[in-house]
């Protein structure tokens, strides 16, 4: 993976130049209502060598965390006793020209409630788009193309209504996308889910929960909450937490609108609650070497770590206990 050093470069570099952009992290005094994160351990360590850097995060009803490895192209299942499987290859592309990296990557991935796995694939060509992983173990399919130059991020699917939406860090826009007629429509756009430098990353992560689409937006550091008016358009962007500085993927706590998120180059994952203040919950010294995202199931928090920077090594899935204090 020639691409690799590179890539974590570039990077590097771009999401530097946000944190030091970015204004000072909003105040996080004590609440003793906070839940608490304890218990971290590593359920699996990949191979950086391979591509094997974990990027976006889906459970199984049994517990599996399924994972985007970005530069391998893969998605890998990961039981709860650690073993990894492979379960589908995307299709190599010859000559990759995705924005602001170059190299192919699977980045969002999403579940519904039959098995399908649905997966954001950034190559700067004409497979960049949604491609549709079923649980047969059949060939992946593509079944949205959306422009060359975007780079699809976090993905969510709305099973009710059959609508996946997806983050374009590039573009700055939130992608809508039928599952029965997939032609991509920009869903949401404005100057909150743009990049703010030139090579930087905007929209990022993406997460549908109360009524709204919720997206990160890694060069500002911001969380963004966009409502679902009447007619299911967008409503108006609202700004609901600043200063995460690198932040990448989220999740919510299932404690109304409070949620852990992945900031991958302060190498933590932050509780944020839900009037924006935020403090660090795990850190590298819990084993998080560049965390990109994050998974909440009942009492159990899973986060990957993909090592872009951390010395290129040891990417590695990690699991934690989240519980409510008295």
């Amino acid at each position: 993976m020639p691409r690799l050093p590179r890539l974590a470069a570039l990077a590097l570099g771009t999401a530097a130049l946000g944190v030091l952009a970015a204004g000072p992290a909003p105040a996080a005094p004590a609440t003793t209502g906070d839940p608490t994160v304890s218990d971290p351990r590593i359920l699996a360590h990949f191979d950086f060598t391979q591509g094997q850097t974990p990027e976006n995060i889906a459970l199984e009803p049994d517990g599996s965390a399924d994972v985007t490895f970005a530069f391998a192209g893969q998605v890998a299942r990961v039981d709860l006793s650690g073993h990894t499987e492979i379960i589908a290859q995307l299709p190599p592309v010859a000559n990759p020209q995705t924005p602001n990296i170059g190299a192919a990557i699977v980045t969002g991935i999403a579940r519904t409630h039959d098995g399908v796995l649905y997966v954001a694939y950034a190559t700067g060509t004409a497979e960049t788009g949604i491609w549709r992983v079923a649980p047969d173990g059949s060939a992946p399919e593509q079944i949205a193309q959306l422009p060359a130059n975007s780079l699809p991020n976090g993905i969510a699917v709305d099973e009710e209504c059959g609508t996946l939406y997806a983050a374009d860090s590039v573009l700055g826009r939130v992608w809508s996308i039928s599952l029965d007629d997939p032609k991509p429509r920009v869903w949401a756009s404005g100057t909150e889910l743009l990049p703010s430098a030139p090579n930087g990353f905007g929209a990022n992560g993406l997460k549908l929960h109360n009524g709204a689409v919720w997206v990160s937006n890694s060069d500002r550091g911001t969380l963004l909450r966009i409502p679902f008016e009447p007619d299911r358009t967008a409503g108006p962007v609202q700004t609901r937490a600043t200063g995460l500085d690198g932040v990448d993927d989220f999740a919510f706590t299932g404690y109304g609108d409070t949620l852990l998120a992945a900031r991958v180059l302060l190498n933590e994952v932050d509780f944020v609650r839900a009037d924006g203040t935020h403090k660090a919950v795990l850190t590298a010294a819990a084993g998080l070497k560049n965390p990109t995202s994050v998974a909440v199931r009942g009492k159990t928090v899973y986060v990957n770590s993909a090592s872009y920077f951390e010395q290129q090594k040891d990417p590695n899935l990690l699991l934690a206990r989240i519980s409510k204090d008295k």
